[in-house]
Order: C-alpha cells, then structure tokens, then sequence
C-alpha cells in the first residue's frame, strides 16, 4: 500500500454534500470534514470483533477498536468502502455488511461523517499486520469490560454508544 497520507479523500461539509477533495494527510492537518465506514463484525456465537491498531496509525495509533473500517476514498460510496476495508483489514472476502445508520463525529477540530454497518463472519480471519496489533472475538460483555479499562479510539466509542442506544445486544446462544 502506498502512503496513507497520500490518498486522496472527498472533503464534505456539515450535509456530508462533496465540495472538493484533498490528500488524507492534509484533511487532518487541516482538520477538514470527510467521509468514514465503521463495521461492527460478529461471529456466529454473538461475539464482536476487536482489535488494537498499530503503533503507525495516522489516527489514534495502538488504541483499540470495536469496528474495522476506515476513510472512504475520493468517488467512492460508503458501501464500496464497507466492503473493501472490512475484508482488506479482516483478511477475507465475500463479506456482506448491512447498512445501520450515519451520523457526524466531531472531537476538537476533527469531524467525519460515520457510515455505520453490521456484517457476520463465520470463517477464520487473517488481520492486516499494517492496520490490526492484536485481535479477539469478544462477547458484549468482555468488550464492555475492556472499555471501562482500554483506550479504544474515540469515534469508534461513539459509534458503539450510539449503536447500542439503537439496538438491543442479541443474546449469545
């Protein structure tokens, strides 16, 4: 993979409306508004997905995270981005991720607009070394005790809160 710093990102205002572009390590710097995917990945006993990022992450490097996903690229849609970052990151392909809902994160002069998804995966995974330190398969309660104790990346908190507050945690069989 080429520089992540070097791709090139649609910049969106406050209604996620495309009103140009500019390189991801520019959109940073300036802290312009431009377009993410999160997927919330299960398996087939309920458990969720979470990873620690490398140490050479742009954003929130070694923080852990609940989602896989990331930027969505200059003319790219949000479920092309679902699907190319959840099987670059997961190591697998033919995985389907289903809409959820989208909001705006904004945390000091940062903001992305959030394309949230929920996909299952009942195969092995073989993680990105680039993108993923370390990763399990937790239940919502391992997680939610790994929260109360790891720095896990703050959009990706958001994005769970909100996903929490829309839907009911499925009981493990």
């Amino acid at each position: 993979m080429t520089n992540p710093a070097e791709e090139l990102l649609d910049v969106v205002d406050e209604n996620d409306r495309v009103i140009g572009t500019a390189l991801r390590g520019e959109v940073y710097r300036r802290g312009l508004t431009h377009r993410c995917v999160f997927i919330l990945v299960r398996d087939p006993a309920g458990r969720i997905f979470v990873h620690r990022r490398t140490d050479t992450k742009l954003f929130a490097p070694g923080a852990y995270d609940m989602f896989v996903g990331g930027v969505v690229g200059s003319g790219e849609t949000y479920a092309e981005a679902a699907v190319r970052e959840a099987e670059e990151e997961l190591g697998v392909r033919g995985i389907a991720p289903r809409p959820l809902f989208r909001f705006l994160f904004r945390e000091d002069r940062l903001s992305w607009w959030c394309d949230m998804y929920e996909a299952d995966w009942d195969g092995p995974v073989d993680p990105q070394e680039s993108e993923v330190a370390w990763h399990a398969w937790l239940t919502p309660a391992e997680l939610a005790e790994r929260l109360d104790r790891d720095t896990f990346v703050p959009d990706g908190r958001e994005a769970y809160r909100r996903y929490l507050e829309r839907h009911v945690e499925r009981p493990l069989p």
